[in-house]
């Protein structure tokens, strides 16, 4: 039997669903474990890995062909599922972070070292029986690493990650002091798409989203002023440049009230990456500076052009 099966009947014997024995979830296993052809499942490991060296793995040592376009299909179909059963974790970042890793657990993986050896009964016994405990354990785990935020005057939740932090500061202290009074109509978590979504307000003031459009990360509405603040959240990419300026207006071109753009970092260093390919006549708000704005030129401070 190829390593494969014998991933397979692991999977099977575990209880995993039919639909989580397939092979894809195999090469998922093998590569968490970094189990290669012909060695021994007492050599598996748990370093944290992510979905790009979960393909690279695979393709390199079990000959299949998959292409990076592959990582949602094998975030939805197999790690997905495995992180809900206990069989792996994440490391907390924020998905779309080039940090974010997977790895088995440890309780997984200390099952898995004895596949195949006079001690699998015994431990795959005291798997199964703890088996409930552990998977309240991780989702527990898991919980706990969740942020509180308060967003229209309601308690929400955002998934761990610094992503997620900026964008829990953006709404508790860059819009009560240069936005106040306004309303969140949009902001997603880097897990729940659309946390926040105000489709009715949105559509009144001019809004027409499809499926292809990206939101900004925040977008607030003062109705006092009748402006609409546009916020993006920094941590490695998608800053106010100028493409980014043109995307925004093109999808609320309908859109009549004043609209402002504001790029939002964690810490000036990060700023200073992106410093060159920020628009002109747009805002720059850095969280751990939160009583100050940085202008890009233009005869206009916080305001709409």
């Amino acid at each position: 039997m190829g390593k494969v099966e014998e991933a397979r009947d692991f999977l099977k014997l575990i209880g995993m669903p039919k639909a989580q024995q397939a092979d894809i979830c195999c090469y998922v296993l093998l590569a968490l474990a970094d189990i290669k052809p012909g060695m021994s499942w007492s050599d598996a490991k748990n370093d944290w890995i992510r979905i790009h060296d979960i393909i690279r793995f695979s393709n390199t040592y079990y000959g299949t062909t998959y292409a990076e376009n592959s990582r949602e299909t094998i975030r939805k179909q197999a790690l997905h599922r495995f992180r809900t059963a206990a069989v792996v974790e994440d490391n907390g970042m924020a998905t779309n972070s080039p940090n974010y890793r997977y790895r088995l657990t440890e309780e997984l993986l200390e099952i898995l070292k004895t596949f195949q050896s006079v001690k699998w009964k015994k431990s795959l016994n005291h798997f199964l029986s703890s088996y409930n405990t552990l998977i309240d354990i991780y989702a527990s785990k898991k919980k706990m690493e969740m942020m509180p935020v308060k967003i229209n005057g309601a308690d929400f939740k955002f998934s761990a990650g610094k992503h997620n932090e900026l964008q829990k500061a953006i709404v508790e202290e860059f819009a009560p002091r240069f936005a106040p009074g306004s309303e969140c109509l949009y902001v997603g978590d880097t897990i729940e798409k659309d946390l926040v979504k105000d489709a009715a307000k949105l559509a009144e003031l001019g809004f027409e989203i499809t499926l292809h459009d990206k939101m900004p990360d925040v977008v607030l509405y003062r109705k006092e002023k009748d402006w609409i603040y546009f916020v993006e959240a920094v941590v490695s990419s998608g800053p106010m440049d100028p493409k980014r300026i043109l995307e925004i207006t093109e999808m609320t071109k309908n859109v009549r009230t004043g609209k402002i753009f504001v790029t939002a970092f964690l810490d000036f260093r990060t700023y200073k990456k992106f410093s060159e390919a920020l628009a002109w006549e747009t805002e720059v708000w850095i969280a751990e500076m939160p009583e100050h704005m940085i202008h890009l030129n233009g005869d206009k401070f916080l305001g709409p052009g």
